[in-house]
């Protein structure tokens, strides 16, 4: 991996972190205020996401930014509405998460793609 492919991959996990916060905003909104912070948060996650997508594989990207998300969101859950903490939550969203360190791990930068079909022939 490139030294400048962390970069992206941080702002993958601060979209996925504005994720939780328009997820969370679209179940409890109930005021103006609330609903303009979940709007701006679907517009600045969805921005990150694409923009990161031109610089990552667009399919890790996505699923790295979904799991992030879906975990969070659970977490703020149980964190603070009060829904159940349950050890078989637990277990699963470390299994996603592991998932995805692995998916990511395995997945070439598109650099390294392009230098690899390119050593084969093939056009990029």
């Amino acid at each position: 991996m490139k030294k400048g492919q962390n970069q992206y991959w941080l702002l993958v996990v601060i979209a996925a972190c504005f994720e939780v916060v328009w997820v969370m905003g679209l179940k409890h909104a109930e005021d103006v205020i609330f609903w303009a912070v979940t709007i701006a948060a679907i517009i600045v996650s969805f921005a990150l996401l694409i923009y990161t997508a031109k610089k990552l594989p667009a399919s890790t990207a996505y699923a790295v930014f979904v799991g992030l998300g879906t975990a969070g969101t659970v977490v703020c859950e149980m964190l603070l509405y009060d829904v159940p903490f349950r050890w078989a939550k637990m277990a699963l969203i470390a299994s996603l998460l592991a998932g995805i360190i692995g998916l990511k791990m395995v997945t070439p930068d598109k650099s390294e793609s392009a230098q690899s079909n390119n050593s084969r022939g093939e056009r990029t």
